[in-house]
């Protein structure tokens, strides 16, 4: 299994969504600005982690992306899997710049590395990564409120004259 920043990303974002699991869809805008992470890359990782089942998408105003299941049923391989692709332990120990007995040589090694590092990312849900951060006394902004489309502005009072004779009235 490989690990890179794509993965790094995907667990970051997730960790995100759930911490705010409660209040309803997160827009990819707002976790690309609180992690400064492109828009564009969170896209791709997003279309990734839909297509294998781990976040849906609501459209529409006050929409954006939610856990698919909860937190605690997802495991850290699981988003790394969904990202990176999920390959098996043969291909990660092949390495092509090594001749066949050095390669054969470490490849147990790889193998059983490969394995132990995929086990211990199954025991770590997402749940207990949000804990995680909650005990560290991350905070989450309340999302404010927005009621209706369109609100109606206060009128507007002046003391001011409102045309050119009146003004000259008071000078």
């Amino acid at each position: 299994m490989r690990l890179s920043t794509k993965g790094r990303f995907a667990v970051t974002a997730l960790i995100d969504m759930g911490l705010r699991e409660n209040t309803g869809p997160v827009s990819l805008a707002d976790i690309a600005v609180r992690h400064q992470i492109s828009l564009s890359y969170l896209e791709q990782v997003f279309s990734r982690l839909r297509q294998c089942k781990l976040v849906e998408r609501t459209r529409g105003p006050g929409g954006g992306y939610s856990l698919a299941r909860g937190a605690e049923n997802i495991s850290v391989a699981d988003i790394i899997g969904a990202v990176e692709g999920r390959r098996s332990a043969d291909d990660a120990s092949a390495n092509p710049a090594q001749p066949g007995a050095a390669a054969a040589m470490t490849a147990d090694l790889w193998a059983t590395l490969s394995a132990q590092m995929t086990a211990h990312m199954q025991s770590i849900s997402l749940r207990s990564l949000v804990s995680e951060q909650r005990a560290k006394g991350v905070q989450v902004e309340p999302r404010p409120v927005r009621r209706g489309v369109y609100t109606k502005p206060a009128p507007l009072r002046t003391t001011a004259p409102n045309s050119v004779f009146a003004l000259a009235g008071t000078l």
